[in-house]
């Protein structure tokens, strides 16, 4: 009796790994064109990259002087077959293969977005896959959860060319906006202040982006030869605004070209002065607005008590000094800082790829291939409170910002 029923057990155990052994992972394909990279990633539902491909607009944008979106759309109408077909190349998987595809359909800009929707509706239809409309502001907030592990809820800061808002994170798809830009977004405003000062003309800082540009010569600058007030000092909320930033350092570089004697277009011998100070104010503006939104979760008890996190992401949180002046505000108020790896900071299809996977898994906003659906160049992340957040009036302690530069 005892020899039958060893084995029993063996029998089961050896018929519990031939169905392991059967049952396929899941696997996603991730598709990004909401504004200047064609990306596109596979992915498993342990977040291993399994292929991608990134096509960069950015040389051809720096030319112009900035993103025109019919380029923009023709770029990726041009690439976006093969970026995908790479991807799915080097991860040997086929389409027959993929649980899902996920791609981004909002926000973003409007021709970007409908080529890389157009794409995939088509790739889904013609393979039978389902379909997955990702938010691409909410890819952003959940790369971190690829690479290790962060539970819900955190705080997060998605600062970038295009956005900049806080949020609080309660779920895969349940968001608390806490406040964002009311006009630019703080990339864009580092790369227009970078092309007022022409630094595609400086010998250091010609195959660089504005914000990249800014950085770089912000570290051999004073930026105390320049004052620019910090944006929204009176207002006790968790907005941003850095429009009112950039005409104070219109200004201060009119003044200093009249000063020397040069054209518009010609290298200031102040700029990296200029760079550190409009750098620092952008930091402290980014900086306060977070502390504030900190205080806020905690006084509301958003925050769990044991390691509240925040996380920060997209293309601007690869600013090193920005993200040192975060790490003060967290410091100081007992958070811990999780940033990615610049590489998945900014756009790309791997993102995408794992947003995806985390809908997939609670079987959240996953569509049949034959569904009909649409982008949306501007659609908010979450329920927003930012109203409350003005209301509670918090005013935020002053905090020693020692930087480098």
């Amino acid at each position: 009796m005892a020899r039958f029923d060893v084995l029993c057990r063996l029998q089961r155990c050896r018929t519990h790994r031939a169905a392991a052994a059967h049952i396929k992972p899941r696997l996603v394909l991730g598709i990004e064109t909401s504004c200047d990279e064609t990306g596109a990633a596979v992915l498993d539902e342990t977040g291993s990259i399994l292929g991608e491909s990134l096509h960069s607009q950015k040389e051809v944008h720096l030319k112009t002087g900035g993103i025109i979106p019919m380029v923009a759309q023709r770029l990726h109408k041009e690439n976006i077959s093969r970026v995908v077909q790479e991807a799915l190349d080097r991860s040997r998987v086929a389409p027959s293969e993929l649980s899902a595809v996920a791609t981004t359909v909002k926000p973003g800009l409007a021709l970007s977005l409908g080529i890389g929707l157009q794409f995939s509706l088509s790739f889904v239809r013609l393979h039978e896959r389902p379909f997955i409309p990702i938010h691409h502001m909410e890819a952003h907030a959940l790369t971190v959860r690829m690479l290790q592990p962060v539970e819900f809820p955190f705080l997060v800061l998605l600062v970038s060319g295009g956005h900049a808002l806080l949020s609080l994170a309660k779920g895969i798809d349940d968001f608390l906006l806490l406040g964002q830009t009311l006009d630019e977004a703080p990339g864009d405003t580092l790369d227009k202040v970078a092309r007022r000062l022409s630094l595609i003309k400086h010998p250091k800082c010609s195959s660089l982006s504005g914000g990249q540009a800014i950085e770089l010569l912000a570290k051999e600058g004073d930026r105390l030869k320049f004052h620019f007030r910090s944006p929204m000092g009176q207002h006790y909320d968790c907005n941003f605004s850095f429009a009112g930033l950039r005409n104070q350092v219109t200004m201060a570089i009119n003044k200093k070209e009249k000063e020397e004697g040069i054209q518009t277009g010609q290298l200031l011998s102040c700029v990296e002065d200029i760079a550190a100070a409009t750098q620092h104010t952008v930091a402290s503006h980014i900086a306060k607005r977070t502390h504030r939104a900190i205080l806020f979760c905690k006084a509301k008890g958003l925050l769990p008590q044991n390691n509240p996190t925040l996380v920060v992401s997209g293309g601007v949180a690869s600013n090193e000094y920005i993200r040192e002046m975060l790490r003060i505000v967290t410091d100081a108020n007992g958070l811990q800082l999780l940033c990615p790896p610049s590489k998945f900071c900014t756009d790309n299809g791997v993102m995408i790829a794992w947003n995806g996977v985390e809908r997939l898994k609670e079987g959240k906003g996953i569509l049949s291939h034959t569904q009909e659906v649409s982008y949306e160049p501007k659609a908010p992340l979450g329920r927003d409170i930012s109203t409350e957040v003005r209301d509670a009036a918090i005013k935020v302690p002053s905090l020693k910002l020692k930087m480098k530069s």
